[in-house]
């Protein structure tokens, strides 16, 4: 539906860099979709219907309705108050405001003006024709004088482009068909240099209280009494092990019904990664 946003953020790109500008435009033409969303751009807050991701259709007002997740909203919400100065004075200011502002883990280029209507502006960014990024920014609104973000949202990690997620902190693994996992569902990542972690690896499973997380640990770098058991680089597959599909690059991760640990399997044998307590992350 929307399929010409990628060359055309491409090309764009291409010609900055031709004009001595390295750095891909916020905003593209694109190719307007055959079918828009067709809502309205105010919604007033919602009461959140549940607790973290059940509650975020109702926070992220126009914006999540505007989204085509291939699975739940990820994240979005309402802008806080900011201001006078801290606002733009354009809708494409009003886009760079939103960026500075709330400093959100979604790509910074290659946005498309949706919807316009007076004093509202709907930005989308696509993939493969479908928006997985959307930004609502309004003008002069109560507590935020200019043009600003007035709610915002979008699909799991995994929907972006691996350009993208390349780039952050996160692993996106890949499922039995070589499709990409939600990170909401499993996600990796090098243990925080702030605390000194980074030679420890974390592997998480689920979110919420039913989301657990994993540790390896060579080096023995993260805190004694942090994991529920020892982590060992070299152990035989238990028996009654099944094999998940996921992967990432070498890395087969197997489980067993027993969740205090998971075992990851590469070509140089079998891992052992303990449980990690909880409340006893990098502070």
């Amino acid at each position: 539906m929307r399929a010409g946003l990628v060359t055309v953020a491409v090309l764009v790109a291409s010609a900055a860099v031709a004009c001595g500008d390295d750095r891909p435009d916020l905003v593209v033409d694109g190719t307007p979709p055959a079918t828009p969303y067709g809502g309205p751009l105010h919604l007033p807050a919602e009461r959140p219907d549940g607790e973290g991701a059940r509650g975020l259709p109702g926070r992220a007002g126009a914006a999540g309705r505007a989204l085509e997740c291939d699975g739940e909203i990820y994240s979005g919400g309402a802008a806080d108050p900011w201001g006078r100065g801290d606002g733009g004075t354009t809708p494409e200011e009003g886009l760079r405001a939103y960026f500075d502002m709330d400093q959100p883990g979604v790509p910074r280029h290659g946005y498309r003006v949706e919807r316009r209507e007076k004093g509202r502006v709907l930005y989308s960014f696509d993939v493969d024709g479908r928006t997985k990024v959307a930004v609502v920014v309004a003008e002069d609104r109560p507590g935020r004088p200019g043009w600003g973000p007035e709610t915002s949202a979008s699909c799991d990690p995994a929907e972006l482009p691996a350009s993208f997620t390349d780039t952050q902190e996160y692993e996106v693994w890949t499922d039995g068909d070589g499709e990409r996992v939600p990170v909401a569902r499993l996600s990796s990542s090098a243990g925080a240099a702030h605390c000194d972690w980074q030679k420890a690896h974390f592997l998480s499973l689920g979110q919420g209280e039913d989301g657990r997380t994993y540790a390896r640990d060579p080096d023995r770098v993260l805190p004694r009494g942090m994991l529920t058991s020892p982590y060992d680089g070299d152990v035989p597959l238990p028996a009654g092990a099944h094999d998940t599909g996921y992967r990432l690059r070498e890395r087969q991760l197997w489980l067993t019904d027993d969740p205090s640990r998971v075992y990851v399997r590469t070509s140089r044998g079998v891992e052992a990664w303990p449980l990690v307590k909880p409340d006893t992350g990098c502070k």
